[in-house]
């Protein structure tokens, strides 16, 4: 087994690096964007090819990207809370309004009530 050590990897086209086993299969992919928010519409502590959120009231923001995806068919992966110790843990409802460059999410707790919450956390992964 082999480790490897480097300060970065870059793609030799405008493509993505891929993650490819010996036969040059792909077997994984970075991902594409991803953005931790507060939920009551005040800032972004951290991201990667998120631009902006837009707060559309309680629960529902539209998350922008920086970088757009080629297609609509890219996948979003949410989680969310009140607090570290949350129980009733916010799921993210991807809905309408779905681009190349944005999605519009609905956060609710556990009994399907929609909701803000301290931590909202999304992925993206897809082609870009």
């Amino acid at each position: 087994m082999s480790t490897l050590q480097v300060g970065t990897i870059k793609s030799a086209s405008s493509a993505a690096p891929v993650i490819q086993n010996s036969s040059g299969t792909e077997k994984g992919q970075f991902a594409k964007a991803w953005v931790n928010f507060n939920g009551d519409g005040s800032n972004i502590r951290a991201s990667f090819n998120v631009s902006s959120f837009t707060d559309h009231g309680t629960g529902q923001y539209t998350i922008t990207l920086t970088n757009a995806f080629s297609n609509t068919n890219f996948t979003v992966s949410g989680w969310g809370g009140r607090s570290n110790n949350d129980a009733n843990l916010v799921s993210g409802e991807f809905v309408q309004n779905r681009t190349t460059s944005s999605i519009k999410v609905i956060t609710q707790d556990v009994q399907n009530n929609v909701r803000d919450n301290t931590q909202a956390c999304y992925v993206f992964h897809g082609v870009n």
